[in-house]
């Protein structure tokens, strides 16, 4: 995969992630957009990251800024960090991407890079970029990931979990210490699980059956109220319950939003839609798939109204809020960027308030189910040659959909989603930064939606391949 720019930064091959073109595009980040006085730094456990990060301090300080190295810290705690010092923040990550891929994160000194930043990152990329007479210093920040973390313990208080056995997924995603410190002072029991030293790809939103098998097995042997998890740079999160069965993301992102009293969400096109039966939220956006697009919703319903209790997530679970919310125990400020600890914590903070389990929270929600899943390795171009010929013909889709009934209604807000008459719904959709085609399914029972998602990437393979 060529190294590529867009929704989610830059990402591309390890072996095509030069040194010379990483530099380039940090300058080019650097002219094109706001930046205060300095640049926070921070990376994930993939082997290449340090050496990336090497490259990245070397451009920040070459255009006469301070490169503040956070280390390796999950992303959300870099943004934090940026956010509370007006500065701008780089991390060099390929989220859930294979470990011989990697990127960068962008971060403006107000929030995660906009589609106009993006645009103008790509015009200033391959100018020349004139060092600055003096570079700038290097300076390390190794209280990043506490101040992070001291956002819960303020939040949700020393008894949120108290009582609760969890289960920490560790693999080798760089927020899983934070995940383990966040159990044990919000009261809970951390029992680790499955560390590694090797990058595994986890992907949050498609959960292979080995790892869903694993989870089963953890629970039992353990006597476990739930596990918790995240992807590599810890932006997604995982959560099951003491069966070993995954809250899908969107329903963890409902549970938060409830829990913390927001009455505005923003969610991609490809969320669970139970939120439109749940009482309580006045106000629902949908939008494209991508953080940027939910960012830019949730702006400009506070443009409108600064007060307004809003919160934004994605099908994958990051969670994005938009107010200062009142947790159990103190204030959570906002933090507008994917975050994967509040949604793992708050569901759990919810179910022990309520003197429930999580399964029980769960299950007492609208009775609307999803799944997810992917084909890898995917020719882009013949993707997007399937996908046009499904939203251009109604007889093609019907033909490819046979079984799922007539058809009630398209959208084609990203992708195509087709909601049949039956209640059922198919979302396909090309991914837009790495060689993968997704579909997302939502039923009347967990079982049919993951039948469906399971039936239909074998066809698309099929007609990919």
């Amino acid at each position: 995969m060529a190294p590529k720019f867009g929704t989610s930064g830059l990402r591309g091959l390890v072996v095509e992630l030069t040194d010379s073109l990483v530099e380039q595009y940090v300058r080019a980040f650097l002219d094109a957009c706001p930046q205060g006085d300095a640049v926070y730094i921070g990376r994930d456990l993939r082997e290449s990251s340090p050496r990336i990060a090497e490259a990245v301090i070397r451009a920040v300080r070459s255009a006469g800024l301070r490169a503040i190295d956070c280390g390796a810290v999950p992303t959300p705690a870099l943004a934090l960090a940026s956010l509370r010092h007006g500065a701008s923040a780089i991390m060099i990550t390929g989220s859930h991407i294979p470990a011989d891929r990697n990127g960068l994160k962008f971060y403006v000194p107000s929030g995660e890079i906009s589609k106009s930043d993006e645009t103008a990152i790509v015009a200033a990329f391959g100018r020349e970029h004139p060092d600055a007479a003096v570079p700038g210093a290097r300076e390390a920040f190794p209280d990043c990931a506490a101040q992070y973390l001291a956002r819960y313990q303020t939040a949700f208080g020393a008894n949120a979990l108290r009582g609760l056995r969890i289960g920490v997924y560790e693999h080798s995603s760089v927020a899983r210490d934070i995940f383990a410190r966040a159990v044990t002072a919000l009261g809970g029991a951390a029992v680790l699980l499955a560390r590694s030293e090797v990058f595994i790809p986890v992907d949050t939103e498609a959960v292979d059956p080995e790892t869903r098998a694993q989870l089963a097995g953890w629970v039992a042997t353990h006597a476990l109220d739930a596990i918790i998890s995240t992807d590599g740079d810890g932006d997604r999160p995982m959560l099951a319950d003491a069966a070993g069965r995954i809250v899908p993301g969107d329903v963890l992102g409902a549970l938060t939003a409830r829990f913390l009293g927001a009455t505005t969400l923003v969610t991609p096109v490809s969320s669970n839609t139970q939120i439109a039966q749940m009482p309580g939220f006045a106000s629902i956006t949908r939008t494209r798939i991508g953080s940027p697009f939910v960012i830019a919703a949730m702006e400009a319903a506070l443009g409108a109204d600064p007060s307004v209790a809003i919160a934004g997530y994605e099908a994958n679970g990051g969670f994005l809020l938009g107010f200062a919310a009142q947790g159990p125990t103190g204030v959570l400020a906002p933090l507008m960027t994917r975050d994967s600890l509040l949604p793992a914590l708050a569901p759990l903070a919810a179910a022990r308030a309520s003197g429930q389990s999580l399964a029980a929270l769960v299950a007492a929600l609208p009775q609307r189910f999803t799944a997810a899943d992917r084909l890898v390795g995917v020719d882009s171009a013949r993707a997007a040659v399937l996908l046009s010929g499904l939203l251009a013909s109604a007889a093609a889709r019907a033909e490819l959909f046979s079984d799922c009934g007539a058809e009630a209604a398209i959208d084609q807000t990203d992708g195509l989603r087709v909601t049949f008459k039956s209640g059922d719904i198919l979302h396909l959709r090309p991914s837009g930064n790495a060689p993968e085609f997704r579909c997302y399914a939502e039923s009347e029972s967990a079982e049919q939606a993951e039948a469906l998602v399971r039936k239909y990437l074998e066809i698309i393979g099929q007609r990919l391949s």
